[in-house]
């Protein structure tokens, strides 16, 4: 950096280092605005990478070296198809693989355990095959065993010959730790075990999850792949996927999980970095005001228009890379910080069980040191404009700095800014996102902020010719609005930090908070029970078969029972899995258990209802009244869409099926959940007493509806930890930005204070207009800020997040956050105002008072 500003001729040198010697804070702000905007951007970035990537290599190494998966579109198929694949002409070699989420006895979560045929994996996975003691080794193969990754152990506390106990349906199993596990990634969390002894274990008995192949030598990948796929769905329509390990289908899957969340965060991000714009054009307009003499008088001594031009876009382009540079470096520092401290899902859960780490992107750190860099210059190019434009001799006169901010009075640009803001609004997603809602979010500002001028001309004219119409008008209300209302170039500058600032938190706030409430008025809609009862905390292994369903039900003061089976499904091998709800349900009356949206459909006579969450319609194009086909049994059953419901636990689409219908398709007769309500008069303590006494009641998981709700609540506040630490940052800024414009503004305007104090104005008098002025500018821009951050949130919660995550809320807004943050603000104005006039009138009424910002 110091080579660049060294190799400008001295002219350039001498005018930058006078502007940053003369007003160093000012400087700082904008780089420190700047910095802060491309780290946040930066760490996001290379925080999900670090995640995504490392997801995807631990999913990939369970396949080790299979050259074709087949799956089911259910999660376990019957392993009846695996003699034909393994004897299939070109199979050198098939591996079954069953895998199941064990839950803890203990309740503190599950530990992913792969069922494995050692004769058969150690050709195709050999790092997953697991390591016995030399003394015993038959281990591989007893029912009675597992082996940990290192991280397993670590995470268990155990080691070998330990013992590890998890949960089969509502029963305790004791595993021995028979020793580790060849290789595993950094942080992956596996055990092992033989895949018949986990079969009989958790009662899984011929079932899998998928089967591996290896191809002979010689045997086309591509062409193999495709006349499989076509076998299968000829003779099992609809039952199983082929595919490739870690293809293309199965890193979209992944990838579109996190995709949204991922991208919101990253344009969340940028806000602060749009606030740094604002910031350098702030600091940019008001060097330029100060200086139009000292420019006009280097233009009459021969310096030409366009060596001021790059004069003045030289200082902001400094300011821009000093503040990418330290941003990419901070964005590096802060990405290992958290990817140690919260893991690589920033508390939203996508990516469980990895444990990245962070790698530097150079692409990366380019593209965000291309974007502070731009905004630098963008936020210095109407001031650099404005400097190069003007006319030297009209300049040099004093006094005719408003003269010099006409050009931001012009109303038309904004209109069209908002006008497109409008039509982008409405505007379809584009590969799954809301771009174009995000591109009417920056036009509405762009176009607000560019409508301050004349907005504030005419309030503060209007309130001025009601004040003149009263003959016992205040003297300092009167020079304020008139100064006001006649200079609403510069005002605006100041009103452009708060509305910036202000609308943005505004709107974030009223997205999170409407968000926030939806989801609580959701979980009070669909648990209606007094007491919901489940034998594992985690994973897919805990369950009730029929004979502990009606033990449940049978506990005295129990009035009724109703009983939920969760499972996933693939309707579509290039997306991620569905979750298929089977529950108890009244099909005449499904509104009393779902969040029903919009009007249901009447179901025919003998069909099958089902009804499907707003993610089903958007992801999949389904509306009430068609039919959908879901793989069951075996084989696609037809259903009828009765219904669309509220689902705010499943992003990627779920479907709820009477238990019934279930059962009698599946057999499976399990159920994963139970709801119980107590009879009149019956305490739900005593229920709960009740429960523990059953034979199977230490396997209980107990928990009142409250408690789910508090517990859902802290999870949905740790997701949007990250929303409100950018949205505290970007609050922040944008207070910086509004102190430092006043304080810059009211310390260049001594002469006036000066002029004044000679007219008789006392010190008090000036202060006092210092105060109402602050205080009226502030209040416009946060009244403005509301209306314009009110519109946004309606873009972001009606288009923005429907788009990104598939479901909609009611719109809530928090008035004691916006009235708080809107009194900081005003209060903050109001005494930078007092503290900047204090010492501009420090020297006496004529003194030319030396600037510090």
């Amino acid at each position: 950096m110091s080579g660049v500003i060294l190799g400008v001729n001295p002219l350039s040198r001498w005018l930058l280092f006078g502007e940053w010697r003369a007003h160093p804070m000012r400087a700082v702000l904008a780089v420190v605005a700047i910095a802060v905007g491309v780290a946040m951007g930066f760490a996001i970035h290379l925080i999900n990478a670090a995640a995504f990537n490392e997801f995807n290599a631990a999913v990939h190494s369970l396949s080790g070296q299979a050259d074709v998966q087949v799956t089911g579109r259910e999660a376990l198929f019957d392993e009846g198809i695996y003699p034909r694949l393994a004897t299939h002409e070109g199979v050198a070699l098939a591996s079954p693989v069953l895998e199941v989420d064990a839950a803890r006895a203990d309740g503190q979560g599950s530990l992913k355990i792969v069922g494995l045929d050692a004769f058969r994996a150690g050709y195709i996975a050999p790092d997953l095959m697991g390591v016995p003691d030399a003394s015993r080794p038959y281990d591989v193969l007893a029912d009675d065993t597992v082996f940990l990754s290192p991280a397993a152990q670590a995470w268990l506390g155990k080691a070998r010959g330990d013992r590890i106990t998890v949960r089969a349906g509502t029963r305790d199993l004791a595993l021995r730790v028979a020793g580790p596990i060849l290789r595993a990634r950094s942080g992956q969390r596996l055990g092992v075990m033989d895949i018949g002894a986990l079969q009989w274990r958790f009662r899984l008995t011929g079932k899998l999850s998928r089967i591996d192949l290896k191809l002979r030598d010689g045997v086309d990948r591509a062409t193999f792949e495709r006349a499989l796929a076509a076998e299968l769905e000829r003779d099992y329509p609809g039952r199983f996927t082929v595919g490739r390990p870690g293809d293309a289908n199965q890193e979209s899957r992944s990838n579109n999980l996190s995709r949204a969340y991922r991208v919101n965060l990253t344009v969340l991000a940028l806000v602060a970095l749009f606030t740094g714009a604002f910031l350098v054009f702030s600091t940019q307009a008001l060097s330029v005001l100060r200086r139009r003499g000292q420019f006009a008088l280097l233009r009459v001594l021969g310096l030409e228009r366009r060596a001021l031009l790059r004069q003045v876009l030289l200082e902001g382009a400094i300011l821009g890379v000093l503040g990418a540079l330290l941003g990419i470096a901070a964005g590096y520092g802060l990405a290992a910080a958290a990817l140690s401290l919260f893991g690589g899902d920033l508390g939203a859960g996508y990516f469980p069980g990895v444990k990245p780490h962070v790698q530097f992107a150079p692409g990366a750190a380019l593209v965000y040191f291309g974007l502070g860099l731009g905004v630098a210059l963008l936020g210095c190019a109407a001031p650099a404009l404005e400097a190069a434009r003007a006319r030297p001799a009209i300049a040099l006169k004093s006094g005719n700095d408003e003269t010099a901010l006409e050009r931001l009075n012009r109303v038309w640009p904004a209109v069209v800014c908002l006008l497109l803001a409008g039509a982008c609004a409405f505007a379809p997603p584009v590969f799954g996102l809301p771009l174009f809602g995000y591109f009417a979010v920056a036009l509405l500002l762009i176009g607000g902020i560019g409508l301050m001028p004349r907005l504030a001309a005419s309030a503060f004219r209007s309130l001025d010719r009601v004040l003149r119409r009263r003959e016992d008008h205040s003297p300092v209300l009167a020079l304020t609005l008139a100064r006001l209302a006649n200079a609403p170039g510069q005002a605006s500058i100041a009103l452009g930090g708060v509305l910036a600032s202000f609308s943005l938190m505004v709107a974030m706030g009223i997205m999170v908070a409407s968000f926030r409430v939806s989801v609580d008025d959701w979980i009070l809609h669909i648990l209606p029970a007094d007491l919901y009862v489940r034998s594992g905390s985690g994973g897919n292994t805990g369950g009730f078969g029929a004979p502990e369903q009606a033990a449940l039900a049978g506990v005295p003061g129990v009035a009724r029972a109703a009983f939920l089976r969760t499972r996933p499904l693939s309707l579509d091998p290039a997306r991620p899995n569905i979750a298929l709800v089977a529950r108890d349900i009244d099909a005449n009356d499904p509104g009393r258990m779902l969040a029903l949206v919009g009007d249901p459909a009447p179901v025919p006579a003998g069909a099958r209802p089902v009804w499907v969450s707003e993610a089903m319609t958007d992801l999949y194009r389904l509306k009430p009244g068609q039919t959908v086909n879901l793989p069951l049994g075996g084989r696609p059953q037809p259903f009828f869409i009765a219904g669309v419901w509220r689902d705010y636990a499943n992003q990627t689409g779920a479907v709820v099926v009477l238990l019934d219908d279930y059962r009698a398709l599946t057999g499976d007769t399990t159920v994963t959940d139970a709801a119980l309500w107590a009879a009149p008069g019956a305490d739900v303590a005593h229920v709960e007493a009740a429960l523990r006494k059953l034979p199977f009641g230490a396997a209980l998981q107990l928990a009142r509806p409250g408690d789910i709700r508090a517990m859902s609540l802290r999870i949905f506040d740790r997701s949007f930890a990250v929303t409100y630490l950018l949205e505290a940052i970007a609050i922040a800024i944008g207070l910086s930005g509004v102190a430092a414009t006043f304080s810059a503004q009211t310390l260049a305007r001594a002469k006036e204070f000066g002029m004044l104090r000679h007219v008789g104005v006392t010190r008090r008098q000036v202060l006092g207009i210092l105060a109402v002025e602050g205080g009226a500018l502030t209040a416009l821009g946060v009244v403005t800020g509301f209306v314009l951050g009110l519109v946004i949130s309606l873009i972001l919660v009606y288009v923005v997040n429907p788009q990104s995550f598939h479901w909609t809320m009611q719109l809530h807004l928090p008035w004691p956050l916006l009235g708080s943050v809107a009194a900081v603000l005003v209060a903050a104005s109001v005494a930078t105002a007092l503290v900047s006039g204090r010492y501009a009138l420090s020297g006496g009424p004529v003194r030319a008072v030396r600037e510090d910002w």
